[in-house]
């Protein structure tokens, strides 16, 4: 046998989805995603809802650095889809520098968080202080796994897989969609993350 074999479907469209093999891929990966933050989302409201007396997030948690960070977080999906579009306007310097400021609102994004659980653990709120902390670290703690994995993603993409773009643009545009995708789940989680932990009211 001589010659390699080509996998189809990787830059063009497949006739049965009307999507390329990545970003189904994608697309059902973000689906057991969504499973996972659900249920963690079904115990907070079960847990809630069950107990006589529950904390309010503002009492223990910071307000301030997390509106900031939700500011950032938005500000990095912005950064996400214009490396895309600069891409599709054969954009590479603009694409590396969009790539670029998304990662570095992901290194701003876990700085400021690391800021927040140290203060915590500077005043004794540990998971085992009561349930609200407890789900408290549960579902940060996976949120910042998740930013921890689109920014070696992204790293990736913005350094030695870049050099896809010379070899094969149209499916290195491709990647940096399907990249985009993860990365705007991640900032939508954080977006449901914020009020439901920080700013809903006790009882």
């Amino acid at each position: 046998m001589s010659g390699a074999i080509e996998i189809p479907y990787n830059s063009t469209e497949r006739p049965d989805t009307g999507l390329y093999n990545a970003k189904l891929g994608v697309w059902l990966f973000l689906a057991s995603e969504v499973m996972l933050f659900g249920a963690l989302f079904s115990t907070y409201v079960l847990l809630r809802t069950g107990s006589e007396t529950w904390e309010h997030g503002a009492e223990f948690l910071n307000v301030p650095l997390a509106t900031i960070n939700t500011l950032v977080l938005i500000i990095s999906s912005v950064t996400m889809v214009m490396s895309w579009a600069s891409l599709k306007m054969n954009n590479f310097g603009k694409y590396k520098l969009y790539m670029g400021l998304t990662i570095l609102c992901g290194v701003g994004f876990l700085v400021i968080k690391s800021f927040e659980y140290a203060h915590k653990f500077e005043t004794g709120l540990f998971p085992s202080t009561s349930t609200f902390m407890a789900l408290y670290f549960t579902m940060t703690g996976l949120h910042g796994l998740h930013v921890i994995g689109g920014m070696i993603v992204n790293s990736y993409l913005w350094g030695p897989g870049s050099k896809m773009w010379k070899t094969d643009p149209q499916r290195f545009t491709n990647r940096i969609e399907v990249a985009g995708l993860y990365w705007h789940f991640v900032d939508l989680v954080w977006i449901f993350l914020f009020p439901t932990l920080y700013l809903l009211p006790g009882k």
